[in-house]
């Protein structure tokens, strides 16, 4: 990939399908301490090179070799590459585009232009964001609303004040400014609208007290209760100086945990399609939230429409890629090639040293590529030709050859931006957000890519190849998109090559933190759920309707309802498992009882069905109440988590039922 600068955006170039990535059996080779960038040529002229020594020195040089070799392979092979290039415009937005975008993104579009006589539908999705998300959304909005102002929209332009006076005042008080956005926990009166108390959630405030915050914790404890923003704010007034500092120079991570939750981790896959809907743009804003605290600039970047392939291996969309593998393989989620050239690097053996770091042969590599393309649907290719560090080049050659970044355009810059923030656990924090922003299919693919390095790594000392050399190895190719910037500057390089490749390490080293979705969201979206059931019933426009509802429900609880379900005891909850032969139980809740105790007793129950189940392919759902669906880790504590939603109902089933 080349790149070049224009007046109205930065060009990026990508390349159809083309050789290797790889620095073998390639003329006029330079050395690996050699590295040159060109705007304008998709070959790297022999003249030009980077001379390192004049980087700042507290960063490793030695250890970046791989980084440059990596990247130096990269480009030669696209210096060499003749094939069909596609222009990848990254469009830079107007003034207020940018933030208008954002609101968008946000689900909060109807706070402005045509539909802002509805932004009523906002006031209980506003009603849940912590102080620093509300100042984020604040922020957003007066910059649209000035551009439209100056615009001269005919559009009705709602003050910003009155947007969040307009959802205090629903709750019958006047915003001062100063009070959270959210309900607090500790009140006593948290009521439903039938009277009956309603389970107390904590929203992610530094105000509000949470059982964790009571134990003692360490600098390497990751508090996912309390809002990430929050916790940067409250950490920037006390000026407290303890926490891990980030820069490139450390060689070691911090142990990172996780304090255990008696309500159950969640993880992504594991809330309804609904939910995360509502997780995404809770993420995208407290992303904003936690940048704009740390007083780094947050843009999405925006990539114009451009004609891809619609059909093939290489160069191809992920979303073509798995459409067409659906055909094959009904319900996959990750490329079927991408899949099939890592299991036939694990074929062989992970312990080849210099695994992913040594290169194929560039001939090879692109006769196979092209092979690829003819044959892998037909199932007439002979993989037996494909060579270990063959099938790694080819790996890596798809990743680059997406026609938008893995990471993708709107984000990558802000993956990037990582680097920029002051401590590791916040790094951290907005790599979790990330991750969570990624579109399903890009990050299961991710997700499969670094649990595959993890690998790699586990048997470090066979391959030489440690977290370290990996991420060297690995960053030039998921990050090839960078550049988005018009200035750079070659001593500025290093600095971004040092950061990116930190960036890898934190993704494969924390992979599975990273998917982890923050208690503080979730129970924002248990409280969006809540305030907009609280709305429904209030709405006279919906009155007839519910009437009808409550008919129709009570109809078919009478139909349904078994002696049993009549007269549930208080203490016991009712566990469905309609795939099982044993269909219902009645479970009498105590302090210590798991959700991992309930399958397990459900799977107890011998039958011929059930002994065709593993206790790892089944798992205890929580259903409706105020949360769409959510799968229970087997640690979950039953009597915590059914007082935090003692509506919902209980189900047994496996993840693809």
């Amino acid at each position: 990939m080349s790149w070049r600068s224009g007046s109205r955006g930065v060009v990026l170039t990508a390349y159809h399908p083309s050789g290797s990535g790889d620095g073998s059996d390639r003329p006029g080779g330079r050395r690996s301490g050699q590295y040159t960038m060109n705007h304008d040529h998709s070959k790297i002229p022999d003249g030009a090179s980077f001379d390192r020594s004049g980087s700042q020195d507290s960063l490793d040089e030695l250890s970046m070799d791989d980084y440059w070799k990596e990247l130096e392979n990269i480009h030669e092979t696209r210096g060499n590459n003749h094939e069909e290039r596609v222009a990848l415009v990254v469009k830079e937005p107007d003034e207020g585009e940018l933030e208008e975008e954002w609101l968008k993104e946000a689900g909060l579009s109807n706070l402005f232009g045509e539909s802002s006589d509805d932004s009523l539908e906002s006031v209980v999705f506003l009603s849940t964001l912590t102080r620093t998300q509300r100042a984020a959304v604040e922020k957003r909005v007066e910059t649209v609303t000035q551009t439209m102002r100056k615009k001269n929209k005919h559009h009705q332009i709602p003050d910003v004040r009155d947007i969040f006076r307009l959802q205090n005042d629903s709750k019958g008080k006047v915003c001062d400014g100063n009070e959270p956005s959210t309900m607090r926990t500790s009140e006593s009166k948290n009521e439903m609208q039938d009277g009956t108390k309603g389970p107390k959630f904590s929203l992610g405030t530094d105000e509000q007290k949470s059982p964790l915050e009571d134990m003692p914790s360490s600098d390497t404890d990751i508090n996912l209760e309390i809002s990430f923003s929050e916790q940067a704010a409250n950490f920037k007034d006390t000026s407290v100086g303890k926490m891990c500092k980030g820069g490139g120079g450390d060689t070691l991570l911090p142990n990172f945990r996780v304090p255990k939750d008696k309500t159950g981790t969640t993880k992504i896959g594991d809330l309804a399609p609904q939910d995360m809907k509502k997780v995404y743009s809770l993420a995208l804003i407290e992303l904003t939230a936690l940048y704009d605290i740390l007083g780094t600039e947050f843009k999405q970047q925006k990539a114009v429409k451009i004609k891809t392939k619609d059909c093939g291996l290489f160069g191809v969309p992920l979303s073509v890629l798995l459409e067409q593998d659906q055909k094959k393989v009904p319900g996959t989620k990750i490329p079927l090639i991408f899949q099939k050239l890592i299991a036939q690097i694990e074929e062989a053996t992970l312990e080849t040293e210099g695994l992913l770091r040594i290169p194929g042969v560039a001939t090879r590599i692109k006769s196979l590529c092209q092979e690829l393309e003819a044959k892998f649907y037909e199932g007439t290719f002979n993989w037996e030709n494909v060579k270990q560090h063959d099938a790694a080049s080819l790996l890596k050659l798809f990743i680059r050859e997406l026609p938008q970044p893995l990471l993708t355009v709107e984000y990558l810059k802000a993956f990037q931006d990582v680097q920029k923030l002051p401590t590791k656990k916040q790094q951290l924090q907005a790599l979790n957000l990330l991750v969570l922003l990624l579109p399903e299919a890009n990050r299961d693919t991710l997700k499969v890519l670094l649990e595959f390095l993890q690998r790699v790594i586990d048997h470090r000392e066979k391959n030489k190849m440690t977290l370290k050399n990996v991420a060297m190895v690995m960053a030039p190719n998921l990050f090839t998109f960078h550049g988005f910037s018009s200035k750079t500057i070659e001593q500025s390089e290093f600095v971004m090559a040092a950061g990116t490749a930190n960036v890898m390490r934190f993704m494969i080293q924390y992979q599975k933190l990273l998917w982890t979705i923050p208690k503080f969201i979730v129970n924002q979206v248990r409280k969006q759920n809540t305030e907009s059931q609280k709305k429904e019933k209030k709405d006279k426009a919906m009155k007839k309707l519910l009437k009808k509802m409550a008919y129709d429900r009570e109809k078919h609880e009478k139909q349904e309802k078994t002696p049993d379900d009549a007269d549930v005891p208080q203490g016991v909850i009712r566990v469905q498992a309609p795939h099982l032969s044993k269909v219902s139980m009645a479970i009498q809740l105590t302090e210590e009882l798991k959700a991992g105790d309930i399958v397990a007793r459900f799977l107890s129950q011998k039958s011929g069905n059930v002994q065709t189940l593993k206790k790892e392919e089944v798992f205890l759902y929580e259903i409706g109440g105020n949360i769409g669906e959510r799968c229970l880790d087997d640690y979950t504590y039953m009597k915590d988590l059914y007082q935090l939603n003692p509506n919902a109902e209980w189900v047994i089933k496996s993840k693809q039922s």
